[in-house]
């Protein structure tokens, strides 16, 4: 395939590799995040004016909103090699010895969901950052010593869901930048999704693509998801793909017209019918539909907290009026005449 923007080249046999035909290949297909390419650029010129990698960057931000894209675009503006791990994948300080010491002058290392890396592999990657050294111990006892190795010059790229949870030290020292991934606007996601009709070959009709974006939850992963499986549903009834077509395929993966899942409108309605619309807390709310609590706080949360539909308070986790509304729930007489 020679551009993952050329329609031409799409065939079945891509089908399995769609996800990665659907990711941008330059930073004109990149859409969106115009402040983190604007200064990536900069950063990325300049670097090889110098003939020298870049410094080391952290993105973070919720998952989907294209921060393995950004590590891809980096290495191919560079011309150089990537590779690729994450953070559960690294089980032992020999892990990332290995890898450091396989990459070639100028690589990137990228580790997806960094955060989960254990502390002593941390502090492994710090010396190696910071002065281009791997420190090894060998032996044990009173015979073991330490081993400097030389690392040729590389660029660590890290990306994390849970920046918090990334300690102070290593966060330090990515002196080229730590951005923040922000949600995309509906007019972003909308263009997102009619380049990647374009490269499925599929006639999507523009209002439609605006229908998938208003459900997509600002994320290009899941407009991408929606997409996909509207196509299917097109294909199977022999439909075009219009904006009926495109509603009655989004209601039968039971996404309402803010992008709420089942899960989430269960989560608000028990939150009313249980507990009053709240302060009801996390550990509550999840023992009461049977979902861990670390899914709640992590997949479901920040977007209703986003679209206004909970607040946090002191006490717990409460519903607001506007919860209530698109529930179609009569808020209670305290509520009454409550502006939300």
């Amino acid at each position: 395939m020679s551009s993952p923007d050329s329609t031409a080249d799409y065939t079945l046999r891509d089908e399995r590799f769609l996800d990665s035909a659907l990711r941008p290949a330059t930073w004109d297909e990149y859409i969106g995040q115009e402040g983190i390419k604007n200064n990536l650029k900069i950063l990325l010129v300049a670097a090889k004016e110098r003939a020298h990698p870049p410094e080391h960057l952290l993105f973070y931000g919720p998952p989907g909103l294209g921060k393995t894209t950004l590590a891809h675009l980096i290495a191919k503006e560079m011309a150089t090699q990537i590779k690729v791990t994450s953070g559960p994948a690294i089980e032992k300080v020999g892990d990332v010895a290995s890898i450091l010491t396989n990459l070639s002058s100028g690589d990137i290392l990228f580790i997806d969901e960094i955060h989960r890396l254990h502390k002593s592999i941390e502090e492994v990657l710090y010396p190696a950052m910071e002065s281009g050294s791997l420190n090894i111990i060998i032996g044990k006892g009173p015979s073991a010593r330490t081993i400097q190795l030389d690392l040729p010059p590389f660029t660590l790229i890290a990306a994390t869901t849970q920046a918090a949870r990334i300690s102070a030290p290593l966060r330090s020292r990515f002196s080229g930048g730590t951005f923040h991934m922000e949600f995309y606007t509906e007019e972003e996601i909308g263009r997102i999704i009619m380049r990647s009709a374009r490269i499925l070959n599929v006639d999507l009709e523009e209002v439609a693509a605006k229908e998938i974006s208003s459900r997509s939850r600002k994320t290009p992963r899941i407009a991408n998801h929606f997409l996909k499986r509207v196509r299917d549903y097109a294909q199977v009834h022999k439909l075009p793909l219009n904006i009926k077509s495109v509603r009655e395929a989004l209601a039968l993966l039971e996404i309402d017209e803010l992008g709420l899942g089942t899960t989430d409108r269960k989560i608000l309605s028990t939150m009313v019918e249980k507990f009053q619309g709240g302060p009801v807390g996390l550990s509550t709310i999840a023992a009461a539909i049977s979902e861990e609590e670390a899914t709640i706080e992590e997949v479901n949360e920040p977007y209703l907290l986003q679209e206004g539909l909970i607040e946090r308070t002191p006490r717990g986790r409460v519903v607001t009026n506007r919860g209530y509304m698109h529930l179609g729930y009569d808020l209670p007489e305290s509520r009454q005449g409550q502006l939300w």
